[in-house]
């Protein structure tokens, strides 16, 4: 059973009013972007109640997996993978856009050919690794185990 929900709600967060985030995105809720880069915060005035963040985040991720299944290599790459890998990929998605993930061409190749623990190094082996750290380790962790046990106690 899926559990791409309760991952990205440990792996972004939950913030009612609008923040900056890391990439300098004026950013609410689960890590759901609301303007350009640079814009400045007094732009949003307005909260997110959790109940209907959490609705707009199921919206958001239901497009994303669409969006991935009708990407050609993640969708090569999804058909290899048990719940929880595909799981990574989807959150791996949501955080960097589809096509930042198709972006990740030869760790898509080592999954549509089965080869978790390359893919697992490939993904450790990049900018996004060295730009989110502990949410790359744990990802990686998942793609080679092909288990959500990093995430107990967590989700």
């Amino acid at each position: 059973m899926s559990q791409i929900i309760p991952i990205l709600n440990y792996e972004e967060g939950y913030r009612e009013r609008p923040y900056i985030d890391t990439e300098g995105f004026p950013t609410v809720a689960c890590g759901i972007k609301i303007g350009p880069k640079g814009a400045p915060l007094s732009n949003y005035t307005f909260s997110v109640p959790r109940g209907v963040g959490d609705v707009w985040l199921q919206v958001f991720t239901d497009k994303v997996i669409a969006q991935c299944s009708s990407t050609p290599s993640i969708r090569a790459a999804l058909q290899k993978c048990n719940p929880a890998r595909a799981d990574i990929l989807y959150s791996m998605a949501y955080q960097m856009g589809v096509n930042g993930l198709a972006g990740f061409k030869n760790t898509l190749a080592m999954i549509a050919a089965g080869k978790f623990d390359e893919a697992s190094s490939g993904m450790l082996n990049s900018k996004w690794a060295r730009q989110t750290p502990n949410r790359a380790r744990r990802h990686a962790e998942v793609m080679s185990s092909g288990s959500y046990d990093i995430y107990k106690g967590l989700i």
